[in-house]
């Protein structure tokens, strides 16, 4: 009732002049942690009260809006978000129009209001609609909003705005995206010009190349503005040293970037997609001269459909019980599939209906005793539409006529399965059943697969069955057993149940991984190698000398140099007494102890022709993350050391977020820390370094004889992909 009373009171004073409504509305209200939304009439949120209306668009007060996970947002600001009191946080929501539909704002020009005059951006979430997260002060967010309503609020490159509301940003997530921020972008720094060896790195925007671990070592062969020769960003002249001012980085949508990021990107399909022929989407749909797109690469099977190598696994609604059912779906399908070639991830309800994750899926598992809402079943049709693979783990799920129908005496005990393989051979296991059976009509027991499991018994209930969908390859196998859950699960009754579960154990899992193999799945587990120690290389005796020195003054008394993810502990030689965890590795500082089978120093210091990167390498063979072997060197390391991480093999490599980066015998793995001044060319466009490191490979790998014009042919496509 306050707050409506202060809305009329605020309504007679001020009348028509809008923006001192707005702009007052805010500054009294903002205390109260509620929400500002600018948005058409009918977007209007439900419950909030109207402040001013103009032509269709409407200023609105509501509830608090919090943002409370980061992770899916693609971070502009170099440093974490850091918010003045006076300041506001807030999304704005756009459409992206292009060409003859798009739509200027209707006031004269000198009326416009750019939306990048009067904010910084932080974040953004490409999608229908684009979303951008920005923080403004109280008079600015306020300007922004007036210009909304009066149709005169322009933005960058075909983004027409459709929404601007303020939100919370909530203090985990901040603390979670500074974590982030920490490892994966670039930081706000003072620029500065050379300095010398005994002292800290200079502030630059300091950043790991590679925001994947996957990036290779490479040395930029073009030069620039912003550039100086050998391939190292140039710093700024005599007078800019010492400022401090932050600047902004250009938007994705910003047209001048938009030319320079297709520009690289068609530099880059030129100089490393010549006459390629365009693979299949669906490796189902066949290629003409290619019987089977599912190639073997040393013995296993390489996906070469487009998708990523990702399994998802939906178990339902976000509840103690369903993230304890997620850890045993994990912990099971981790058991069967080779690790080195996929990846495991949750996909969570809210995920499963706004993200685009079928376009990046192998593998959909749904765990879940919950019915599936039917907008996410709906979800879960469409991809098997598209040729789609779905386990069913104990599900309700459902399709092409089967139900489930439950029989109560078979919940949670232990019966006798009769499972026959896709050969046509069977294995018989004790398995625990979920308590459901599938029935179908004759019509559907006819196009079923050839994998199905019935109890041995007189009704021969069907517990397992194969069902094809659609016309595109898609496909299921629903089972109503709990292949997911070890003998040791909660819910076996006695001590006879679990010996027999225990004794059945190794044909669970021959079942579970017949079924994976069947849905398109490696299950060659190759096994995880153990931890080795890093070796520090230097490329010349100059770089070498002051860098023992500076260690000598940095080690704590045992040698260690902590850092928040783990400790390097510096010895002169190795011995298999010395243990290596992922928590703290020994550095090896002699280097003619040194030799490697997967990489030649020699031949990497020869070719090395940079002016400071990668002077000063950390190899190991194999490593949990070269993310984490600078993690406490980088901002303490002189920055004339050029350091650079090289593993052979990852056992824990990261991706961006919370992504999992797959590290197989054979990629090339290294973090690269590389200073960029913040005010230069390419400091302003901190995104296009990750393409001009892809161009710099691409080149450096065409330089070598034999691969100047790479041509393939249908027969040399297997080929080319190991």
């Amino acid at each position: 009732m306050l707050i409506t009373l202060c809305y009329l009171y605020l309504w007679a004073r001020w009348g028509r002049r809008p923006a001192a409504l707005v702009r007052t509305t805010v500054q009294r209200l903002r205390a109260s942690r509620c929400s500002f939304t600018f948005c058409g009439a009918a977007a209007q949120p439900r419950d909030a009260r109207v402040c001013l209306s103009r032509g269709g668009r409407v200023f609105c007060v509501g509830e608090s809006q919090c943002i409370d996970d980061l992770n899916k947002w693609a971070l502009f600001l170099v440093s974490p978000f850091i918010l003045e009191a006076e300041h506001i946080a807030f999304v704005t929501e756009s459409i992206w129009v292009q060409g003859e539909n798009l739509q200027r704002p209707s006031s004269s020009s000198d009326t416009i209001v750019k939306w990048s005059d009067c904010c910084l951006p932080l974040a953004c979430r490409p999608g229908d609609p684009y979303q951008l997260i920005a923080r403004a002060s109280v008079d600015d967010f306020s300007k922004l909003g007036v210009a909304f309503l009066e149709d005169r609020l322009q933005m960058a490159n075909g983004l027409i705005p459709q929404k601007i509301v303020s939100v919370h940003l909530q203090e985990s997530a901040l603390k979670e995206l500074k974590d982030q921020a920490s490892d994966t972008q670039a930081r706000t720094l003072q620029p500065n010009g050379e300095s010398p060896v005994e002292s800290k790195p200079e502030p630059d925007a300091m950043e790991h190349m590679g925001r994947s671990d996957s990036q290779v070592l490479g040395s930029a062969p073009t030069q620039g503005k912003g550039s100086a020769p050998g391939g190292e960003p140039a710093g700024e002249s005599d007078r800019e040293v010492g400022s401090v001012e932050h600047c902004h980085l250009h938007l994705s949508s910003c047209h001048e970037c938009l030319e320079l990021e297709n520009s690289t990107i068609e530099s880059v399909k030129f100089a490393s997609a010549e006459n390629i022929p365009d693979l299949p989407y669906d490796y189902s749909s066949g290629l003409e001269g290619i019987a089977d797109l599912s190639l073997e690469r040393e013995g296993r099977r390489v996906n070469i459909t487009g998708k990523a190598p990702n399994i998802l696994l939906y178990v339902g609604s976000d509840s103690q019980d369903a993230q304890g059912r997620l850890q045993l779906v994990r912990s099971a399908l981790a058991d069967c599939v080779d690790t080195d070639c996929y990846t495991l991830y949750h996909l969570s309800p809210e995920s499963a209906l706004r993200d685009p994750w079928s376009d990046n899926c192998l593998l959909l598992v749904i765990a879940t005793r919950e019915p599936v809402p039917e907008d996410l079943s709906r979800k879960f049709m469409a991809y098997l539409s598209q040729g789609g693979k779905v386990l069913g783990l104990s599900s309700s799920f459902t399709l092409a006529g089967f139900r489930v129908m439950s029989k109560a005496p078979l919940q949670d005990t232990v019966q006798s399965l009769v499972f026959c393989k896709a050969d046509q051979s069977r294995v018989k296991l004790s398995v625990l059943s979920s308590g459901g059976v599938y029935e179908g009509g004759p019509d559907q027991l006819l196009s079923l697969g050839k994998l199905q499991g019935h109890l041995d018994s007189e009704d021969e209930d069907r517990l397992i069955v194969q069902v094809p969908f659609g016309t595109r390859g898609g496909e299921a196998v629903l089972c109503q057993v709990h292949l997911e859950l070890p003998p040791s699960s909660p819910i076996v009754q006695t001590q006879e149940d679990f010996d027999l579960l225990k004794s059945n154990n190794s044909r669970r899992y021959e079942v579970l991984k017949e079924i994976l193999t069947t849905l398109g799945l490696s299950c060659d587990l190759t096994q995880v190698p153990a931890l080795t120690p890093i070796y520090l290389l230097s490329v010349a005796e100059e770089i070498r000398v002051p860098l023992m020195q500076w260690l000598g003054k940095h080690v704590d008394p045992e040698g260690v140099i902590k850092s928040s993810k783990l400790s390097l502990k510096f010895v002169s030689s190795y011995t298999s007494e010395i243990e290596v965890t992922p928590s703290a590795i020994p550095v090896v500082t002699d280097m003619e102890a040194f030799s490697s089978e997967n990489f030649d120093f020699e031949i990497y210091r020869q070719n090395l022709q940079t002016k400071k990167l990668g002077k000063t390498v950390l190899f190991a063979e194999v490593t949990p993350t070269t993310m984490s072997l600078l993690d406490g060197l980088m901002f303490e390391m002189p920055q004339e050391m050029g350091l650079i991480a090289i593993a052979a093999r990852q056992t824990q490599g990261k991706g961006r977020g919370r992504n999992v980066w797959l590290s197989p015998k054979g990629c090339a793995l290294s973090t690269l820390l590389v200073s960029i001044p913040l005010r230069s060319h390419l400091g302003q466009r901190i995104p296009f370094v990750q393409h001009l490191m892809s161009l710099a490979v691409v080149e450096a790998v065409r330089s070598i004889p034999e691969y100047q014009n790479p041509i393939l042919t249908r027969e040399e496509v297997g080929g080319s992909l190991s």
